[in-house]
């Protein structure tokens, strides 16, 4: 193996406009007002959407920052009903040995305000899915990826941003495990699931919880 090191990679002025603080703060404002009417949503229309907006969105996340530089995510993009069927029916069958058995009961204690269960039909009611993958590795061992959990978590934190801000609702899915994922959609070995989101717009009188945020202090240490 060479000790060779790599070259640095070339340089460009950074293009970055400075704002005055009264537009900061209204960007942020203005950002947070719009997180604020994010909710993870259950209840699918099948109406289609415009994937071509999915699209930009997942352009979008990928343009997260990342360890290395290595960029170690694969945004699998999945509207064929035949595929969305298939992901339902291995998803659910993984559910229903999680609700049946397998997950410790202060789990389901804490899952069931929610009334979820084993049954998952916005798989198939949901136009589109995304399949978010995170790669070990590159297309060899040696080619390493660092912090691969913390930069797939990066990028999905701004899929789902994007999504939003586009007008669409998405769902924060993760069947346990979710191994199915890979072979349903036929992805390397050194690829593993990360997140199933769920995309679309939310059916006609769709329902969500009606739950409170935690309150800024709570969250914020000023030191």
């Amino acid at each position: 193996m060479s000790d060779e090191r790599p070259s640095p990679p070339p340089m460009r002025p950074l293009g970055f406009e400075r704002l005055p603080e009264d537009a900061m703060r209204e960007r942020a404002t203005h950002f947070l007002e719009t997180m604020r009417t994010r909710r993870s949503v259950r209840q699918f229309s099948d109406a289609p959407i415009p994937l071509g907006v999915v699209e930009r969105c997942i352009e979008a996340a990928a343009q997260a920052p990342s360890g290395a530089h290595k960029q170690p995510w694969t945004f699998v993009l999945v509207s064929d009903p035949a595929t969305k069927r298939a992901i339902r029916e291995a998803a659910e069958e993984e559910e229903r040995t999680f609700y049946g058995g397998r997950a410790p009961d202060r789990w389901l204690s804490d899952l069931e305000p929610f009334g979820t269960d084993w049954e998952k039909p916005y798989l198939e009611h949901a136009p589109a899915l995304i399949a978010v993958f995170a790669q070990r590795h590159g297309a060899t061992k040696e080619e390493r990826h660092y912090y691969v959990n913390e930069s797939v978590g990066i990028a999905t934190g701004f899929l789902i941003a994007g999504l939003h801000h586009a007008g669409l609702a998405t769902l924060t899915h993760t069947p346990s495990p979710m191994g199915f994922l890979a072979e349903v959609l036929e992805r390397p070995a050194n690829e593993r699931p990360y997140l199933l989101l769920p995309v679309g717009y939310p059916a006609e009188g769709c329902e969500v919880p009606d739950i409170e945020r935690k309150p800024l202090d709570e969250v914020l240490v000023r030191r």
